[in-house]
């Protein structure tokens, strides 16, 4: 399977002459010869005179250059946020457009294995635990969710900045700069440049790592508390192509059970191939639930005229097609034996693989819901490459998902009561990947 790749060195500016100095021939030309002779105090005014000089020219360009490269605090989020509004607005009008979600400000930082933090209102939350551990008198803030930044000035008119990077959560105010407690890890975070939306795939990127919680990735952290193999496996799909499997990798290693189990107990057959994919990111086919998995599968087996096949349940409805494809692609991932066929029916499902096997498919109805379960319909944007699908017409989240029936939407309450009552979990972690792994394929035109 092809795999677009990643350019993660830094952004360079082009280089070029700003100021070019004369040289000293050209600058001080030489004295007339009847003036050659002159006494030390004439030859020190001389040189105090051409030092005042330059040191006055280098200040003057520095002032001017500064003035350049260095914008104002209060000019700088509001740009940033202009750039990511415009990037992004141009990326729905090219896919589907926009899908309404309610009108809450908020962000979240945490990425990774960091403390959970909500920002809404002038107040600094646990999110987890909704214990405050900041407020201020706000008479305006600036969200840039591609810079990963809150920009507030106080009623005092004091700047304050909440800033997320690769490094930690930090919190800048009266002229200091601390990291937030819990907040100091690694995370990789490219600014995919070279991609062309890139702005738009760093906040997709942000709403799966800020779903990375002790127990796994979770599709929102809010709402759910396990992590789902299926939604978990594309997150991790997604993470393998910015470096950032090791947040995955204690919760992939501890894998010990073939199914998740998430939708009301069910042993949902596409879990199989899920668990085996994911083991092979992180380790190899000698993990322990290698053996269980292999175990678990006869008992799913069907054969017709054109060999064996998986067939179960996933979503509470049969999708063999579906199931057959996600266990053929974990078995060849582990470099394990594989026997199975791809069945020639209709699937619903089948068009969300769209990772590999993209001939085998019999068309009929997709599931390609755009509206409560977006995730549904980018993956069969990604196998039909069409353009179909919306992000949130709001800054951020950029995902959803609504009315799902494991989801416990009361923890959104910290939030908004807006989203409980919508039964709707803004960000959504599936939902983010598959919109990241389609976007990430598109490359930002070459200027002429």
């Amino acid at each position: 399977m092809s795999k677009p790749s990643i350019n993660f060195s830094p952004a360079r500016r082009s280089g070029h002459r700003i100021f070019q100095r004369p040289s000293p021939e050209k600058q001080f030309p030489s004295s007339p010869p009847h003036l050659n002779r002159r006494s030390s105090l004439d030859m020190s005014v001389r040189r105090l005179r051409k030092f005042h000089m330059k040191t006055t020219l280098q200040a003057c360009f520095l002032t001017a250059l500064l003035a350049v490269v260095l914008p104002t605090h209060a000019a700088e989020p509001a740009q940033g946020l202009a750039d990511y509004r415009a990037e992004l607005n141009t990326c729905r009008q090219e896919h589907g457009g926009s899908s309404e979600i309610p009108d809450v400000k908020f962000f979240l930082f945490g990425m990774g294995a960091r403390t959970k933090l909500l920002y809404r209102d002038g107040i600094l939350l646990d999110a987890k635990t909704g214990r405050e551990l900041y407020r201020w008198k706000v008479r305006s803030e600036v969200i840039v969710p591609s810079d990963y930044l809150v920009s507030i000035e106080t009623e005092e008119g004091a700047a304050v900045a909440l800033r997320e990077d690769s490094e930690a959560v930090w919190l800048e105010q009266g002229g200091q700069r601390a990291a937030l407690e819990g907040t100091k890890s690694l995370v990789k975070l490219p600014d995919f440049g070279g991609r062309k939306f890139p702005r738009v795939l760093r906040v997709l990127h942000q709403e799966m790592l800020v779903n990375i919680v002790e127990a796994g990735p979770v599709p929102n952290y809010f709402v759910y508390e396990k992590p789902w193999y299926r939604d978990g496996a594309m997150v991790a799909l997604a993470l393998k192509e910015t470096g950032n499997l090791d947040l995955l990798k204690p919760w992939i290693l501890g894998l010990r059970e073939p199914f998740d189990r998430n939708n009301k107990g069910e042993t949902e057959a596409d879990n199989l191939g899920q668990a085996l994919l994911l083991i092979s990111l992180v380790s190899d086919k000698n993990h322990p639930l290698v053996a269980k998995v292999l175990a678990e599968v006869p008992r799913f087996e069907k054969t017709d005229a054109t060999g064996k096949y998986i067939l179960g349940r996933s979503d509470f409805s049969d999708h063999p097609v579906y199931q057959t494809k996600w266990l053929k692609y974990g078995l060849r991932a582990l470099d394990l034996p594989d026997v199975y066929v791809i069945p020639k029916v209709a699937d619903s499902y089948s068009a969300l693989f769209w990772m590999d096997y993209r001939d085998q498919h019999v068309a009929g109805q997709d599931s390609d819901d755009r509206g409560a379960y977006p995730y549904l319909g980018w993956a069969c944007d990604h196998f039909h490459e069409t353009k179909k699908c919306p992000l949130s017409n709001r800054d951020y989240p950029l995902t959803w998902e609504e009315r799902a029936s494991e989801a416990r939407y009361d923890g959104l309450q910290i939030i908004s009561p807006a989203f409980v009552k919508m039964r709707l979990s803004p960000p959504h972690t599936w939902h983010a990947a598959e919109a990241f792994l389609l976007l990430l394929a598109e490359r930002a035109p070459v200027p002429q």
